[in-house]
């Protein structure tokens, strides 16, 4: 439990003290709905002539407290929903933050849908707990035991009797809690695997439609479904004998009350008055005990998001330093370098030796699986060998490979990398101060100046994926977005592939002579690339 108390306190960092103010709202309420109690006992024994206080004075109090009540009840919800979407967005934030600097060593990493739930349904559930159960929780304590000090002032026998006979009731729908957390893990890890499976299905639709799939990933949908009803359901069934067996505790104290109210005035000894304030108490008790019970399953719930947000944060993250920038054309140098992925059977790259010298043109050359993306990787520090070093230079000075390093680095992935928005918004991925005539430059470089001739220009919308645009204009722009980044290593991993023969040409002549300072590494199955590179390396794989 302490672990979950720690985890918890961190996750408020920055909203501590608005939901200090919400617990102080239900505070208030508390307090005054104490008073209303005495009120109301007050004016039907003023009625009954029992007590000779003023009964204008007691109808103002009442009044009075009614619209405290009405105020404190409000500003407890609006604080409780301000606090709720501050803590959804502090927490998203730190928790995306956290997801877009994991290191990646190259096994199979979490599914973006199971990642997407969590940073959607879990913050959303801690949120929750954060803003509304846990002020909730504290206050209702409080009014419990105000409630129950004021009963014992009245008539001690009947507090004890209404109280005793509850625990009993708590203690058996403890059992159920227990394993209400265990089903509720089941359903947060079967609702991550639904949203996985809907992401990836509409992101790859096109390809289930060729295929003629689209009946089987429905099919896939609906068992999925199936089983998440069935756990819910099974969930909500112990929730419902939990909650059945407090109100039948709830009831028993209700009647008893009501009874020794009624017997207590048949035989004299109570007034009409004290009858109210028991049967306001009884209510007073059991309502803070009723909406504690309601609490519990949030509080599980939220335990449950706590360790699958907790299992994304503990993710390593990379080591980012300060940029080091080169000054001058870098190059890389690469010394017995050997890597294997954790999960793999072998060495994809092993002993590799070789110096891409600045301003040198290196294409590289092998079958699908040698291990040539891997390399790039590697210059990248993506990925950390096992063995050997490698190194990033220039005239002046050489350090080694790392996160720091990666601004030098100019990085054109194969497949279509635009993002949803205009083709301006993703230039300035690559540059976000660049001009307009520095992002018409990089397109006339990457050989899309179809770009000026669209209605819209720069501002013309390409939905995700660069939909609205032909693989190879998407794949153009996004070579210009590189481009326009100032590192002077450019690594170009099957860039050309969705391009036509043409073009091609035009891009490595515009690349090779236009652009120059730079050293270019360009990973492909083309032959026709070489021509442009001075040296030529040939993977083989093991």
């Amino acid at each position: 439990m302490s672990t979950y108390l720690s985890w918890f306190w961190q996750a408020s960092r920055g909203s501590r003290f608005q939901i200090a103010m919400g617990a102080m709202a239900g505070i208030a309420h508390v307090a005054v709905s104490m008073v209303f109690v005495y009120a109301c006992k007050t004016l039907v024994d003023i009625a009954t002539g029992v007590s000779d206080k003023n009964l204008l004075e007691y109808t103002l109090l009442l009044i009075a407290v009614i619209l405290g009540q009405i105020t404190f009840s409000a500003l407890k919800n609006r604080l409780a929903a301000r606090n709720d979407i501050i803590l959804k967005n502090n927490l998203r934030y730190r928790l995306f933050s956290h997801v877009m600097s994991v290191c990646y060593d190259g096994r199979k990493g979490r599914h973006t849908g199971d990642i997407l739930n969590r940073l959607e349904e879990d913050v959303r559930v801690i949120s929750d707990a954060l803003s509304n159960a846990f002020p909730t929780l504290i206050s209702t304590m409080l009014q419990f035991l105000a409630a129950f000090v004021f009963f014992l002032i009245l008539d001690v026998r009947l507090a004890w009797m209404v109280v005793v006979i509850m625990p009993f009731s708590l203690l058996l729908s403890k059992f159920i809690m227990k394993r209400m957390r265990h089903l509720t893990l089941d359903i947060r890890q079967t609702d991550s695997s639904v949203q996985a499976h809907l992401q990836e299905s509409v992101q790859h639709i096109t390809l289930l439609q060729t295929l003629e799939r689209e009946n089987s990933v429905i099919g896939t949908l609906e068992s999925m479904q199936t089983k998440l009803y069935g756990q819910v359901m099974k969930r909500t069934r112990f929730s419902i004998l939990s909650r059945t067996i407090v109100s039948a505790a709830f009831a028993a104290g209700y009647t008893t009350a009501f009874l020794w109210g009624v017997n207590g005035i048949y035989e004299g000894v109570i007034s009409f008055g004290m009858m109210t304030a028991f049967l306001q108490l009884v209510g007073q008790i059991q309502r803070p005990l009723l909406e504690m019970s309601q609490q519990l399953p949030s509080l599980i719930h939220a335990t449950a998001s706590a360790d699958r947000l907790r299992e994304l944060e503990g993710d390593k993250r990379e080591e980012h330093g300060a940029p080091v920038w080169l000054e001058t054309t870098a190059g890389i140098r690469m010394e017995n370098v050997t890597f294997a992925y954790p999960d793999g059977d072998r060495n994809v790259v092993e002993n590799f030796s070789y110096d891409f010298k600045p301003g040198s043109h290196t294409a590289i050359l092998g079958e699908t699986g040698a291990g040539k993306s891997t390399l790039i990787r590697l210059m990248l520090a993506l990925l950390k060998p096992q063995q050997g070093d490698i190194w990033i230079y220039d005239e002046g000075r050489r350090v080694k490979a790392s996160p720091s390093t990666r601004c030098n680095m100019v990085y054109v992935p194969q497949g279509n990398s635009l993002l949803s928005g205009t083709i301006r918004d993703n230039l300035l991925l690559g540059n976000p101060q660049a001009t307009d005539e520095e992002m018409k430059e990089a397109l006339r470089m990457a050989a899309a100046e179809f770009v000026e001739t669209l209605p819209d220009g720069l501002d013309t919308v390409c939905s995700e994926a660069g939909g609205g645009l032909s693989e190879g204009q998407a794949q153009r722009i996004a070579i210009a977005r590189a481009l326009l980044r100032k590192g002077s290593v450019l690594l170009l991993d099957e860039f050309s592939a969705s391009l036509d023969e043409r073009t091609e040409e035009r891009l490595m002549q515009n690349l090779t002579h236009k652009l120059t300072g730079h050293t270019m590494i360009f990973i492909t199955h083309r032959l026709r690339i070489t021509d442009y590179c001075e040296k030529i390396i040939e993977i083989k794989k093991r």
